[in-house]
């Protein structure tokens, strides 16, 4: 069933933590809410769930108003980012007890079975406190589960895993939960692209965007945008468009690839991700002369923070080890093929984006 949200607000002592959301949520779908600490996720969440109420607007669920529901009426489940489960009651008491709820008879078998999809089945006679985290969230998984639900909301449910077990139960999440209409929030944009599914941009309350996730990453609707789904930040600068050129500053000019021939003389705010910056030349690169501000070393790759002509900031992500020491003065290399162009005030809306395969997740 459809759910639906219809100028959606909550103000708490003055103070806005939602402003006017419109979304519509497509019955079975995968749908990622990305955004920074703070921006109106949780609050999202739990208004869904029927946990808050909004300060105004509605909620429907096939076409049906359940804005003032309660929660216990709706069929939703929610699994927060902590491991909520009865420190009392068995592995398999926990999971069974929404079977229980609903005076479900002879639900051992089902129990079982939902044990046996989040692989804990041998842990079912333990108490939660003798499990690991990982192991512990798979618990709380499994319960909503046996909810059966038909909207399951996810809030940050992996970030307090390591590295290894958020990737084990990222992969099986969309599998698990079958035709359940799921929304996923998480703050880690690498994250929102990894699930795939459609992605909903949120910032200071606000929704942004609501896409494809593909469509989001390689056409931000904003330089806000753009910066909330991006991790490192998205280099963001002026630079004007003149005689079919891009002056990118000093001496470096690029000539106008086809995605920006269509846009007049004139100036824009120009956004290129890191990872689209290189350290070492390539064919079609532009050369660009910069101040290293910090060079830092992540596993196989470097990030390098550079200041350019006229006090531009770029940041440069590059596969491999390399050493820079504060003030050392290099040519990085750009990729004009990668542009963003936005409006220079205002919104600073997109008008101007690469083409991209729709079936080819970024590298």
């Amino acid at each position: 069933m459809t759910l639906s949200l219809e100028q959606v607000g909550k103000t708490v002592a003055g103070e806005t933590h939602l402003a006017d959301i419109n979304l519509t949520l497509v019955p079975g779908t995968l749908n990622v809410l990305l955004g920074h600490t703070g921006a109106g996720k949780t609050t999202l969440l739990r208004i869904i769930a029927g946990l808050e109420q909004p300060t105004h607007g509605t909620v429907r669920q096939a076409g049906v108003d359940i804005t003032k529901l309660p929660s216990r009426k709706r069929s939703v489940a929610l699994v927060y980012q902590q491991f909520i489960n009865y420190p009392s009651l068995t592995v398999r008491e926990n999971i069974g007890s929404p079977l229980r709820l609903r005076g479900a008879r002879d639900y051992q078998a089902r129990v079982l079975e939902l044990a046996r999809m989040v692989r804990i089945e041998e842990l079912l006679d333990r108490l939660p406190g003798a499990l690991s985290g990982g192991q512990q969230q798979r618990v709380a998984i499994a319960r909503a589960l046996a909810k059966g639900a038909e909207i399951v909301l996810l809030d940050e449910p992996l970030v307090n895993l390591d590295y290894k077990l958020r990737e084990d139960l990222r992969d099986e999440l969309r599998a698990l939960f079958g035709s359940a209409t799921v929304v996923y929030a998480t703050t880690d944009p690498a994250e929102a692209l990894a699930l795939g599914g459609t992605t909903i941009l949120v910032h200071h309350g606000r929704v942004l965007q609501h896409a494809a996730a593909l469509d989001v990453y390689h056409r931000p609707a904003s330089v806000t945008a753009a910066r909330v789904l991006s991790d490192p930040p998205m280099n963001i600068f002026t630079a004007a468009m003149r005689g079919g050129a891009v002056e990118l500053g000093g001496d470096a000019v690029a000539a106008t690839t086809p995605h920006l021939a269509g846009l007049a003389d004139g100036t824009y705010c120009f956004g290129i991700r890191a990872s689209d910056c290189r350290l070492l030349p390539a064919p079609g690169r532009v050369a660009m002369r910069a101040r290293v501000e910090l060079s830092e070393i992540s596993g196989s790759e470097s990030f390098v923070y550079l200041r350019g002509a006229g006090d531009t900031q770029f940041i440069v992500q590059q596969d491999g080890v390399y050493h820079y020491q504060l003030d050392d003065e290099l040519t990085f290399y750009l990729d004009p093929g990668r542009l963003l162009a936005f409006e220079p005030d205002g919104d600073q809306n997109l008008v101007a984006s690469y083409r991209a395969r729709s079936d080819v997740w970024p590298k």
